[in-house]
């Protein structure tokens, strides 16, 4: 009888560690810190906080439009306003105020150059830099550039 009890207490006690233990899944990836309280929105998510999500978000959205206009047009569009009704851009993400972030945008016929710029600058809050490669670099250390680490791939094929 203390066997059955010593195995039971010992099955009820790897059960509670299990449920309370993080999944591989929620954790961050090695040498990458997350919020506390943040929840990886799809696996592989790169952001390190609820804000990144957001701002990596719309860099995406900005190069999906980048790169539709350029088929319709053959060129880049030169300013946000321009990008407006393409894709899921709409009238409301021209406004570079993004939250935590500020949207930068240098835009030319045969280029662009898109950042996202935090209010303030930490292992939450990283700098990211794109262009129509449609690679988007990151940096918690100074404002991201081309030569800042590759954070994701935003579209597969900027052609």
């Amino acid at each position: 009888m203390k066997l059955f009890v010593l195995i039971f207490t010992c099955l009820i006690t790897a059960t509670l560690v299990a449920q309370q233990s993080p999944t591989s899944d929620q954790t961050a990836p090695p040498g990458q810190s997350t919020a506390p309280g943040y929840t990886p929105k799809y696996k592989g998510d790169p952001a390190r906080s609820d804000s990144e999500f957001a701002a990596l978000s719309y860099m995406r959205v900005v190069i999906r439009a980048q790169k539709l206009f350029n088929k319709q047009y053959d060129h880049y569009a030169t300013s946000l306003r321009e990008l407006v009704h393409t894709g899921t851009f709409t009238q409301r993400m021209v406004n570079p105020e993004r939250g935590d972030y500020t949207v930068g945008f240098k835009g030319k016929k045969d280029g662009y150059i898109l950042t996202m710029t935090p209010k303030n600058l930490d292992a939450q809050h990283r700098s990211f830099y794109a262009t129509e490669d449609g690679k988007i670099h990151g940096d918690e250390s100074k404002a991201a550039d081309a030569d800042s680490p590759v954070v994701i791939l935003a579209i597969r094929s900027a052609k």
